[in-house]
C-alpha cells in the first residue's frame, strides 16, 4: 500500500489534497506518472493546506449558487455541434473539455471540465448525458444533444 496526496480529483477515490491509500501498482504507474498524486511525506502537510486553500477558491461560493447552476444546466439541453461522418458517427469522440465550452457558448455558467464526467465514449450524433460535481453534495445531469456541424 502506497500513501498518496492527491493533486487532482480522481473519481471514486478523492478530491485534491486528500490522503489516500492504493495499491502500489496503482500508484507507481497511473497516478504520480500522470500528476494525478504525489507521495506523501511528513512535509507535504504544508502542501496538503495549500491544494485545499485553492480548491475552496475554486468551489462555487455557496450551496445556493450551486443548486442555482444546477437547475440552470438540468432544465435546457447543450448542444454541441461536431464534426460526423455518414450515418451519424464522429470522427473522434466528445471530450469533456468539449462539453465545458459548449455550456459557456449557450450562457449557462462557467463549470470546470475537470468536474464534468461522461459515463460511457460520445461517438455518435443524438441525445447523451453526462453529470457535473458542482460541490460535493451538488451533481447535475446534463442532456447533451450533439448534432453534425454543416
Amino acid at each position: 500500500m502506497s500513501k498518496l496526496i492527491l493533486t487532482h480529483e480522481v473519481s471514486g477515490l478523492g478530491a485534491p489534497g486528500d490522503v489516500v491509500d492504493v495499491k502500489g501498482g496503482y500508484a507507481r504507474n497511473y497516478l504520480v506518472p500522470s500528476g494525478l498524486a504525489v507521495q506523501w511525506t511528513r512535509g507535504g502537510e504544508k502542501q496538503i493546506e495549500s491544494i485545499k486553500a485553492a480548491r475552496a477558491a475554486r468551489e462555487l461560493a455557496t450551496a445556493e449558487e450551486a443548486q442555482q447552476l444546477k437547475q440552470r444546466l438540468e432544465q435546457s439541453p447543450v448542444t454541441l455541434r461536431v464534426k460526423a461522418g455518414a450515418e451519424g458517427r464522429l470522427f473522434g469522440s466528445v471530450k469533456a473539455v468539449d462539453v465545458a465550452s459548449a455550456v459557456a457558448s449557450a450562457g449557462l455558467g462557467e463549470i470546470d471540465k475537470r468536474k464534468i464526467e461522461i459515463p460511457s465514449t460520445i461517438r455518435a450524433t443524438g441525445s447523451h448525458e453526462a453529470t457535473v460535481r458542482l460541490r460535493d453534495d451538488v451533481v447535475a445531469t446534463i442532456t447533451l444533444t450533439v448534432v453534425a456541424a454543416k
